[in-house]
């Protein structure tokens, strides 16, 4: 909405213009204040995710999911979410920074310490999945598994889709009757409760939650393992199991001395791509023809390089 107040100083005496001008600017403040984009109520609250809740970084979450005729999905080309950012565990906390209004429904702007982001990006989730509270909530009860557990819980995955954001190789069940209307295949009945995982989802969901959800933040966990000027066979000599192959925008995991596991986007081919397993030596000959190892990842965004995390029985 713009707003355009002229006022031509030869027309006036100088004392009406002034209460002209204050007349103005009071009409002014009084319209800008009615003309919010949407309505904050309650700044400073809490809540918890009752079970689990879709995290998007736009407050449109009903045009996002179901839309206007409660049948569709916002993806792209590749058919990703790309408003997704990922799936709040039950009972991760959070801070509810404003309430958004969306004709019926209600949308929470929130931040959660499970999901750090940059200055600049919002994240929003819908009100119906979040337990409201006036004090802080405790954190996320957190368990990590085995190593072996993990690992076993890593391969039951093979095969799921590739989504954006994922992390419940389920999905979400439950927003099929919050968004959408009438009935659906089984396979687009998946699709549309998001169930599949990303790069770092699959990690996070055989962690419970215990790891980073990004690769942003996942290229400094744990410690670094020695990697520079390493060849494909010296380097897959050294990796352990669950040791990450990282760089910021994708993740593999090491299952064991011969395979890794990783869930990767593939646009354009069947299912546009998902979790797979290759032999371990292969893929790392595959990531060293556009990316070179590193000891530690710099500070800011970096190409051509990736680094080795090991962070079981160090974190």
């Amino acid at each position: 909405m713009g707003w355009a107040v002229g006022l031509g100083s030869a027309a006036f005496p100088k004392d009406c213009q002034e209460n002209r001008m204050i007349k103005y600017l009071i009409i002014l403040i009084v319209a800008l204040s009615c003309a919010r984009p949407f309505t904050a109520e309650g700044a400073a609250g809490y809540g918890t995710a009752r079970s689990a809740a879709p995290v998007l970084n736009t407050p449109e979450i009903d045009a996002v999911f179901g839309s206007r005729d409660g049948r569709s999905l916002q993806t792209d080309r590749c058919g990703q979410v790309r408003a997704l950012e990922f799936i709040a565990l039950p009972g991760t906390p959070f801070r509810l920074l404003a309430e958004v209004k969306r004709g019926e429904n209600r949308v929470y702007r929130v931040e959660t310490d499970d999901y750090p982001v940059p200055a600049g990006t919002a994240l929003y989730v819908d009100s119906r999945l979040i337990e409201r509270s006036s004090t802080p909530p405790p954190p996320r009860p957190r368990h990590l598994p085995a190593r072996e557990e993990i690992i076993v819980t890593m391969k039951t995955a093979l095969g799921s889709p590739y989504v954006w954001g994922g992390n419940l190789p389920q999905g979400v069940p439950g927003m099929l009757g919050l968004y959408y209307r009438g009935q659906f295949p089984e396979q687009e009945r998946e699709r549309l409760a998001l169930a599949g995982l990303d790069c770092s989802g699959l990690l996070y969901w055989a962690t419970n939650g215990w790891t980073p959800r990004n690769t942003s933040d996942l290229v400094a966990f744990g410690r670094g393992v020695a990697v520079a000027g390493r060849g494909a066979a010296e380097l897959a000599a050294m990796l352990q199991p669950l040791d990450l192959i990282v760089w910021n925008g994708h993740v593999v995991i090491v299952l064991d001395s011969e395979t890794v596991i990783e869930s990767r986007l593939e646009c354009g081919r069947p299912g546009n791509g998902g979790v797979v397993a290759t032999p371990l030596k292969q893929r790392i000959q595959e990531i060293m023809r556009n990316r070179r190892p590193a000891d530690a990842w710099p500070e800011g965004k970096q190409r051509g390089m990736f680094v080795v995390r090991r962070w079981f029985g160090n974190s």
